[in-house]
């Protein structure tokens, strides 16, 4: 019912800022939340960072926090991370992905993986050293 398309990745130096993209179709009226996720090899999924549709509020994982920003623009369809200061260990596939209205919707915003509906394919961010 909703569809994700990230864009923006790919393959830059330690330092180096980049912004990935979320485009939202469908029936985006009904979104409660939109987060942003990573998975790097041999590790589980993480929840970087999150955005709830109503009152705009923000989370922020500590292993990002001060360096990543989630934003969302007038439209409500697109959905940015900027990613500043990139670290080698931020190198992973980053999906975004969108919680919809009902029972999941009173889970805060921290909670993760399981508590979001519709994902994206995912884009691959490189940063080397």
């Amino acid at each position: 019912q909703v569809q994700l398309v990230e864009s923006g990745g790919g393959l830059v130096q330690a330092g180096d800022s980049l912004r990935l993209s979320c485009a939202a179709s469908g029936r985006t009226f009904n979104i409660n939340a939109l987060g942003w996720f990573r998975q790097a090899p041999g590790k589980e999924r993480e929840l970087i960072a999150a955005i709830r549709w109503s009152t705009d509020n923000t989370y922020c994982a500590d292993s990002v926090k001060g360096r990543f920003t989630i934003s969302r623009d007038n439209a409500k369809n697109t959905v940015y991370l900027q990613m500043n200061s990139l670290k080698p260990e931020d190198t992973a596939v980053y999906s975004c992905a969108v919680r919809e209205s009902g029972r999941k919707s009173y889970y805060g915003l921290a909670f993760g993986a399981l508590s979001y509906d519709y994902w994206g394919q995912g884009t691959q961010v490189t940063v080397s050293s």
